[in-house]
C-alpha cells in the first residue's frame, strides 16, 4: 500500500470518527432538550413544609455556656405537583438558635411522595451539654427570663423528581422553620402543659429552597 493510500485511509477514519462523535453528541443534546422541555411544561413546584407542633422536654442552660435540649417536633410536607413525584433522600433535621446548631442532626426516613401526597414526621431533636458562644449564652439567659425563645428547625437533604418512569438527579433541599416557644413553663399561644412538658401548637409555614 502506498503512502497516498495510507493517508487516504487515515482521512476516512478521521471522518468516520467525527461523524460518530457528532451523532452521539447530537443524541445527548436531543435527550437533554427533551428533558428540559418536559420540566418546562410540567413546571415542578418545590414541596411545602409546615411545622405543626413542638413538645419541649428540656431546654436548660448550665454553667458556664452549655445548653441541653430535647424537643419532639411534628412536621408535615406536601407535594403540590399533580404530575411529579418526589423522592426524599437522606433528610437531617436539627435545631438552631441565632445561627448556631444546638442539637445533633436526626436522620428522617427516606420516602417517596406521590402526586398531591402528604408526609408527616415526628422526630426528636436533642443535644446534651452543647457548648454555645458566650454572647449566645447571655441571650439565652435573657430569653429564659422572658419565658420565650425563637428557635429554628432546619432540614437539610436531597430530593429527586419523578416524571413517569424518569427520575432526575439529586437536588439539595434546605428547609427553615422559625418557631417561638415558651421556656421555663411559660404558656404562650395554643400550648398544653403536661407536668413539666410543654406542647406548642405552631402550624408554622417553612421557607423551602431546592
Amino acid at each position: 500500500m502506498s503512502a497516498k493510500d495510507c493517508g487516504h485511509h487515515d482521512e476516512e477514519q478521521h471522518k468516520l470518527h467525527r461523524r460518530l462523535f457528532t451523532a452521539v453528541f447530537g443524541f445527548i443534546i436531543l435527550i437533554l432538550f427533551i428533558i428540559l422541555l418536559i420540566f418546562l411544561i410540567l413546571r415542578p413546584t418545590k414541596p411545602h413544609f409546615i411545622l405543626q407542633d413542638a413538645t419541649i422536654y428540656s431546654f436548660n442552660i448550665s454553667s458556664p455556656n452549655f445548653l441541653t435540649t430535647n424537643i419532639q417536633i411534628t412536621m408535615a410536607s406536601r407535594n403540590p405537583n399533580d404530575k411529579i413525584g418526589i423522592y426524599y433522600d437522606k433528610l437531617d433535621v436539627y435545631a438552631t438558635y441565632r445561627g448556631q446548631q444546638i442539637t445533633l442532626p436526626t436522620l428522617l426516613p427516606s420516602t417517596y411522595q406521590g402526586h398531591k401526597d402528604f408526609t408527616i414526621w415526628s422526630p426528636f431533636v436533642y443535644g446534651n451539654s452543647v457548648p454555645v458562644a458566650p454572647y449566645l449564652s447571655e441571650s439565652l439567659s435573657q430569653d429564659q427570663m422572658a419565658g420565650t425563645v425563637l428557635i429554628n428547625i432546619k432540614v437539610d437533604g436531597r430530593v429527586r423528581w419523578k416524571v413517569g418512569t424518569f427520575v432526575s438527579g439529586k437536588y439539595h433541599l434546605n428547609v427553615n422553620c422559625p418557631a417561638y416557644v415558651g421556656v421555663g413553663g411559660k404558656i404562650i399561644g395554643n400550648s398544653i402543659a403536661v407536668g413539666s412538658v410543654m406542647k406548642y401548637q405552631l402550624v408554622q409555614n417553612c421557607h423551602v429552597d431546592v
